[in-house]
């Protein structure tokens, strides 16, 4: 059976899409991901990198994250941006606060082993300063060498979100999030979760917050009690490629195509990276249109800036969507 979120019409207007992962729960799925064999083409490389470079103590975290279940309430905040903000939070925990998820996260799992260094979680302030040193350590070598391709992601699966919204409303948004694990049947959202469990949540008019996730292909991850609101991950749509992509510094979308960039690209491939970047999530028709070239045109160059990795491609049934990446708005840049 599945979880049932139920609406208002105050929750549906209250609910919204965030434009980029949460850095501290993305890190909560990668860790489950680690933990895991599924995917192998999309996640293998990612693993085996990951799992090389990591210290052995990252057990602590594999401990309190498993691979299904339930994580320690402290360790799934959801709402800051940065990084460090959130280990910040975390090393400021208060002892009461850590006691309680401990006990809560106990409770709700019987079958599960308890790890004897946990009991001191809450006594011990070097302990959960260790732990949360292991979770950064973490961050630098399963994240941050990822973080341009993640924002490649998640900038152009914003396009195509952005766009079901203004053509079919929420409606067609919440029906696209993930249809093999999240169905909208009006007034009511259906998540299968990984762990099976079947409840009817009442959002109250707090709406839901929708957080896209590059790790979190399948079943979603729910914060009901989260604060100022609950929220909900979503697979993020992919291109063709991978995680792989080298780190480049993300820079500012220039207004005009400078004449380095036609020197180097070419006259038509530079307008269409420009107006690629000045219009994310265009289909190759409004490419065509903008750039002021024909659609076969436009296509052979998105292709060609793609495959360079100047730009990411989703597709939404039969249209193509076309975002720059880092790298490609960072060239911009450079050029000027």
């Amino acid at each position: 059976m599945p979880v049932r979120i139920h609406f208002t019409t105050e929750d549906m207007a209250r609910t919204r899409l965030a434009e980029a992962p949460r850095p501290f729960l993305e890190l909560n799925i990668a860790l489950r991901q680690l933990q895991e064999r599924s995917h192998p083409t999309r996640f293998g490389p990612w693993r085996r990198e990951s799992l090389r470079c990591l210290s052995p103590k990252v057990q602590q975290l594999f401990d309190l994250i498993p691979s299904t279940g339930w994580s320690v309430g402290f360790l799934g905040l959801p709402a800051a941006e940065d990084i460090g903000e959130v280990l910040d939070q975390i090393r400021a925990m208060p002892a009461a606060r850590v006691r309680k998820d401990m006990e809560v996260w106990v409770s709700r799992d019987h079958q599960r082993p308890v790890p004897a260094w946990t009991q001191s979680l809450g006594s011990d302030k070097e302990v959960l300063l260790e732990l949360t040193d292991v979770a950064a350590h973490v961050h630098q070598h399963v994240i941050a060498p990822y973080q341009q391709r993640i924002d490649a992601l998640s900038a152009a699966d914003q396009a195509l979100r952005r766009r079901q919204a203004a053509h079919g409303g929420l409606h067609t948004l919440l029906s696209g999030l993930n249809p093999r694990h999240i169905k909208w049947k009006p007034p009511v959202l259906e998540l299968a979760m990984a762990d099976g469990a079947d409840d009817d949540i009442h959002l109250s008019g707090r709406g839901l917050l929708l957080i896209p996730s590059v790790f979190g292909v399948a079943s979603p991850v729910l914060g009901v009690s989260a604060e100022p609101q609950p929220y909900l991950t979503y697979p993020v749509c992919r291109d063709d490629t991978d995680l792989a992509l080298p780190p480049m510094e993300t820079a500012r979308v220039l207004s005009t195509v400078p004449n380095s960039m036609t020197t180097l690209l070419g006259h038509t491939r530079a307008i269409v990276l420009w107006t690629i970047a000045h219009h994310p999530g265009c289909t190759t028709t409004e490419l065509a249109r903008h750039a002021g070239i024909s659609p076969a045109s436009a296509s052979q160059h998105a292709t060609v800036l793609r495959t360079a990795g100047l730009t990411t491609t989703v597709r939404h049934h039969n249209t193509a969507l076309h975002t720059t990446t880092p790298l490609g708005t960072s060239l911009l840049n450079t050029t000027a």
